[in-house]
């Protein structure tokens, strides 16, 4: 994939992942035009002052909605690739608000395919999330449907030049709502809520899901779902790392919450693949033979089928972050004055 001389476009492009990627295009490679494309007016302005025209001309602001399909067509006009990170993906807001949330995530993703599909965008990866596996909540639940999306759209791109592909990964450290940020606001009222003390979940940094997004743009057949090799980390081990003094009351999960998180399932494992980084999840083509499709796969990532039966669950990891690791990415990724004073 050649960034250099790219038109590229980010949807929901004013959030944690889209400023962080932002900086990753711009400060290795020199793309032509760069379409930051989200509906908040003020976070734009925000984002404009670290981007200005003055030293990026090529960064471009584009207040715009996924749910508007002439919308995001106009916004699609001359772009070559397309990394899709607009949702809505509170827990507890899309259990309150299911329409407004599948407004977001899974028609928003259907306009953006269609648009995409008609306007000569030639790659695209689209940002999921280990709810989206067997998903219990209505955010993963739009979330594996608009993975489905995205990778069933390949099986209608004719002779189109585009490839579509999924990257799946855990809690990103430090993004906005996420527990680090949570707690060490919490941490000066001298109490960090437990939700579960059982309570796991994965760990990936801003600076590695950049990674795995060029990565994946650059290596993708198209219909992958690309899952990173990532660490664990126990609830209480956060809160041990950000708060040993605190009290640590047990206030119950909330609805939608599972104790463990999964990014492939023992299902999933049929038609998946490891690497020496990552598993993925190669799509089902139903016209094809998958022992097949899924020996291509395994050739071109230089990957080979997982055993029968594996899954990669939050719980039963074999990478797990220790507490003062926990302490020293909080410093390097999220607050670097962070201390327990």
């Amino acid at each position: 994939m050649n960034w250099q001389n790219s038109s590229v476009l980010i949807t929901g492009g004013t959030g944690s992942f889209g400023k962080r990627f932002t900086e990753a295009l711009l400060r290795n490679f020199t793309p032509r035009k760069l379409v930051v494309f989200s509906r908040d007016e003020l976070k734009q302005f925000e984002m404009e002052q670290h981007f200005p025209v003055s030293k990026f001309p090529q960064v471009r602001f584009f207040i715009g909605d996924v749910r508007d399909r002439d919308r995001i067509a106009r916004a699609l006009e001359g772009i070559d690739i397309v990394v899709h990170a607009a949702a809505l993906k509170q827990v507890p807001t899309a259990e309150y608000n299911p329409f407004e949330c599948i407004k977001t995530n899974v028609l928003g993703a259907e306009n953006l395919i269609e648009a995409c599909l008609a306007s000569g965008v030639k790659r695209v990866v689209a940002l999921s999330t280990d709810k989206a596996a067997a998903p219990i909540n209505l955010y993963g639940a739009t979330k594996l449907c608009s993975d489905k999306l995205f990778i069933a759209a390949n099986n209608i791109r004719g002779n189109r030049d585009i490839r579509l592909s999924v990257v799946r990964y855990g809690n990103v450290m430090g993004s906005r709502g996420s527990v680090i940020p949570f707690f060490l606001d919490r941490r000066k009222t001298g109490t960090l809520p437990i939700t579960d003390p059982r309570m796991t979940r994965f760990n990936i940094t801003l600076d590695e899901g950049v990674k795995m997004v060029l990565d994946a743009m650059g290596n993708a057949l198209g219909g992958e779902i690309f899952v990173p090799k990532i660490p664990s980390y126990k609830i209480l081990d956060v809160a041990e790392a950000i708060g040993p003094s605190c009290q640590k009351p047990i206030v119950g999960i909330r609805p939608g919450e599972k104790i463990h998180e999964e990014m492939v399932t023992e299902t999933d494992a049929l038609q998946t693949i490891s690497t020496a980084h990552q598993y993925i999840i190669v799509p089902m083509m139903y016209q094809r033979d998958q022992a097949e499709v899924m020996a291509e796969y395994c050739r071109h990532h230089q990957g080979a089928p997982v055993p029968e039966g594996f899954s990669f669950n939050s719980g039963r990891n074999t990478e797990w972050l220790t507490v003062p690791q926990i302490r020293a990415l909080i410093r390097q990724h999220v607050d670097p004055a962070f201390n327990l004073v």
